[in-house]
């Protein structure tokens, strides 16, 4: 019993592994084909950085202020 159980955790563990590889592949297959091939994945258009032009953010000046306080 104790053999039918291991080999039914290793046949589940096996197509796991299979699942998991073809969901990786799908995302990312044609990048690593592209790599395999020496190309770039993405064309140069796609390639060129954006600029975003941002406000500065203006922070207000902090004050500080001295007490003095009497000892008890």
């Amino acid at each position: 019993m104790t053999a039918a159980l291991g080999t039914l955790v290793f046949l589940t563990t096996m197509w796991l592994l299979v699942v998991l590889g073809a969901a990786v592949l799908e995302e990312s297959g044609a990048k690593i084909a592209a790599a395999l091939k020496g190309k770039p994945a993405i064309s140069p258009v796609q390639a060129m950085p954006v600029r975003m032009r941002l406000r500065p953010r203006v922070q207000q000046p902090m004050r500080a202020t001295a007490e003095l306080r009497a000892a008890a």
